[in-house]
């Protein structure tokens, strides 16, 4: 069965949601730029309230030691996604100082994209594959969804989740066409931007676990 990851929450009754719907991770943005990001703070108030069986994530922008040890110090996560331009190396120091497992966010415009993909792998426990459009103001959560039959044929050792402008209209299509371990989902079950719909994230999780 797919397992489905909705990040950027930031409201209990959002967390509650999808909780109830059977999400299996949850991601919290701590980036600033971005219209969903959430102090650490009010992440840990909502991580409290999280079944034991979800993954609480979170996202992460080329962060320093001390950007994610400020945020480990309110929020207790159980995962660190890292969505910039993150080496191997920078992984490796991650995970061996934090102890969390990681997810890398690799951008995807172009087959170019994903030759450095086994270069990560040690360190990862998921890879995530977002879309890359041009002149995009943010690293993530953009809409965008990118040429699926990138991945075609790809050999991938590791777990890995379909990102990049999911939405109740093509999810099923993906999930048949590519079978991904897991799907994530930010801006396609908003009902403005940075604001989660309810009934869209219930819907497009009930699809995920529920196509083949």
């Amino acid at each position: 069965m797919t397992k489905v990851k909705i990040c950027g929450l930031t409201t209990p009754e959002t967390v509650k949601t999808a909780s109830e719907a059977g999400v299996d991770f949850l991601g919290f943005v701590f980036y600033p730029p971005s219209p969903r990001n959430i102090s650490p703070q009010n992440a840990g108030a909502l991580i409290k309230d999280v079944p034991e069986h979800v993954q609480s994530v979170g996202l992460f922008v080329d962060p320093t030691n001390v950007d994610i040890e400020q945020t480990l110090k309110h929020a207790a996560l159980d995962m660190i996604q890292l969505h910039g331009s993150e080496t191997s190396e920078r992984l490796h120091e991650i995970k061996e100082h934090f102890g969390l497992p990681l997810i890398k966010a690799i951008r995807v415009g172009s087959k170019s994209d994903l030759e450095n993909i086994e270069s990560f792998e040690p360190y990862v426990a998921w890879l995530l594959f977002d879309a890359k459009p041009e002149r995009a103001e943010l690293p993530g959560g953009t809409g965008h969804v990118f040429d699926w039959s990138l991945l075609d044929g790809l050999e991938i050792k590791t777990p890995w989740m379909l990102s990049g402008g999911l939405s109740l209209d093509n999810l099923d299509g993906a999930v048949s066409h590519l079978h991904p371990p897991g799907v994530d989902v930010s801006s396609g079950v908003e009902s403005a931007k940075g604001v989660k719909d309810s009934n869209k994230i219930t819907n497009f999780i009930n699809i995920a676990k529920t196509s083949s």
